[in-house]
């Protein structure tokens, strides 16, 4: 491949991601009434990553979690958001993301379309240090956002603290030390009136 049409392929790629600011999620940004585009939402868990790195279960390539936040939502451009409490689409869409991940990913030069078509599909294994600590942080921030908006989504669709406890503890396999921090959250969200305790899951 001539390097004029390699860097043609990566330039068509890099517009075609332009796209995923206009995702937006059902989470709301910290004390604020508008929603979180995936976009923000790709940038913040980066950061929160790259501060929060030391407390991993064990260490991590940083480098990678970074990467893999970067991308895995980028699926979404063509598969949409799934509400993670969604009662009526599963979240785990893995075949419809896939086809995406191939299609956007497969934009660019094989090599590149490879690395991260890669990347993505360790992050969905959730096998791998890395991908646990990544996935955590996914997991993290819209937390921080429902407990600084008096419950935010767990108030709107009437979530219950046992569903939140089930659907947010892949934070343990992360990091045990943040998720019983989340745990304090959670219970003072309770406290607060915002999450409701006692519910079938």
């Amino acid at each position: 491949m001539e390097l004029k049409e390699r860097l043609q392929k990566q330039l068509e790629f890099i517009k075609e991601i332009d796209r995923i600011k206009y995702i937006f999620r059902k989470t709301r940004l910290f004390n604020s009434d508008r929603h979180e585009n995936d976009a923000e939402h790709s940038w913040h868990l980066c950061m929160i990553a790259m501060i929060l790195a030391e407390h991993a279960n064990e260490p991590i390539d940083i480098l990678k979690v970074i990467k893999m936040l970067l991308i895995h939502d980028i699926v979404e451009i063509d598969a949409g958001d799934t509400f993670l409490f969604d009662k009526n689409k599963n979240h785990s869409n893995t075949e419809e993301e896939l086809k995406a991940a191939k299609r956007i990913f497969g934009m660019l030069p094989e090599d590149q379309s490879e690395e991260l078509i890669s990347i993505w599909e360790e992050f969905e294994a959730f096998e791998s240090k890395e991908a646990r600590f990544a996935r955590a942080m996914d997991h993290l921030e819209p937390i921080l956002q429902n407990h600084s908006n008096q419950g935010g989504t767990w108030s709107e669709f009437e979530v219950p603290y046992e569903t939140v406890v089930k659907k947010k503890e892949p934070i343990k396999q992360g990091s045990e030390f943040v998720w019983e921090h989340v745990l304090e959250i959670l219970e003072e969200s309770v406290n607060a009136g915002h999450l409701k305790k006692g519910e079938k899951v």
